[in-house]
């Protein structure tokens, strides 16, 4: 009869163990230090620019160093508002064995500059709606600050609210990375604009 009680209440006990269905704690760690990591980088290198530096154009169909502020803070705007919607919906864990990317893989992917990607309208620099690199920066560090404290705390299924993409499915957590490594890829092309031998020198 012991027996049996104690049996009964174990299996109740276990009945009460939550389910754990949110990012492990080297997931968000991770994504945690790249979103800090890239966000340094992209102040780092726009630390102390004058106007005529951040207004330099390396040719008439090339981006200045405040036109990548720009589209970078966009983007983050956008690609956030694009993964917290996704996150909303009903998870469909049926979809995971369509993503072909590993995370390392889709970091690398959209970091590669060698592979040139047009931009879409609302992403694109003269869109926006600002009006100096200040600005942009600002709004910048404020999303990725929202970010950053989101992926430290939330508890959502991450890994089981798939999307498609341009180049295939990728999951909630790797959108997270995305934005990252999308800010990442265009502070690489921020360094070219400097590195151009027509860069004010100050």
């Amino acid at each position: 009869m012991k027996n049996s009680l104690f049996l009964v209440l174990a299996i109740l006990g276990l009945s009460f163990i939550p389910v754990n269905d949110t990012i492990s704690k080297k997931e968000r760690d991770f994504a945690v230090k790249l979103l800090k990591d890239t966000q340094n980088d992209v102040v780092n290198k726009v630390k102390g620019l004058s106007d005529a530096q951040l207004q330099y154009k390396p040719a008439p169909d090339r981006w200045s160093v405040e036109e990548c502020l720009k589209h970078i803070a966009v983007a983050e705007r956008l690609l956030w508002q694009m993964t917290d919607s996704i996150i909303r919906q009903t998870a469909n864990p049926d979809k995971r064995n369509d993503i072909k990317n590993t995370d390392d893989q889709l970091i690398q992917m959209i970091e590669n500059r060698t592979r040139k990607i047009k931009t879409m309208d609302p992403f694109k620099p003269e869109n926006t709606s600002f009006t100096s690199a200040d600005a942009a920066l600002m709004s910048f560090r404020a999303n990725r600050a929202k970010l950053i404290a989101y992926v430290k705390t939330t508890q959502e299924d991450l890994r089981n609210h798939v999307t498609t993409l341009p180049f295939g499915q990728a999951d909630c957590y790797q959108m997270i990375l995305f934005i990252a490594a999308h800010s990442n890829r265009h502070a690489q092309q921020i360094e070219e604009v400097k590195a151009d031998p027509g860069f004010p020198k100050e």
